[in-house]
């Protein structure tokens, strides 16, 4: 059975890229393109991770992580945030919110499979 991961940004070409990484490293990949479309997505899947962007219309990403952490189904699934924030304290926010690992866009593929990688995914 393959991992499945879920890649939420607003940005088709981030999804992507992103996308792309992760089928690299035998991932299925699904997508959205804000915070409330992947609440939908991820109803009933067994996800191995999100990759999650800050700013997007309709949900955020914090608002997504919020109830994304309520569901039991996904309480302990790992979150990368994929952002151009670099703020000290939005990071702070962000972890409290429950996301285990921050990259700052832009980024490069290898760094997200390091990243992916060292969380033991």
């Amino acid at each position: 059975m393959s991992k499945v991961a879920l890649v939420v940004d607003d940005s088709m070409v981030i999804r992507k890229m992103v996308t792309m990484a992760l089928k690299a490293m035998s991932f299925e990949v699904l997508d959205a393109p804000d915070g409330r479309r992947a609440l939908e997505v991820a109803k009933g899947q067994n996800l191995a991770l999100v990759i999650t962007d800050l700013n997007m219309p309709v949900m955020t990403g914090l608002e997504f992580i919020h109830e994304f952490r309520a569901d039991a189904d996904h309480k302990f699934t790992p979150i990368l945030f994929l952002t151009t924030e670099t703020d000290e304290a939005m990071r702070n926010e962000a972890r409290s919110a429950g996301a285990t690992a921050w990259i700052v866009k832009p980024f490069h593929p290898d760094k997200l499979i390091a990243v992916i990688q060292k969380l033991g995914i």
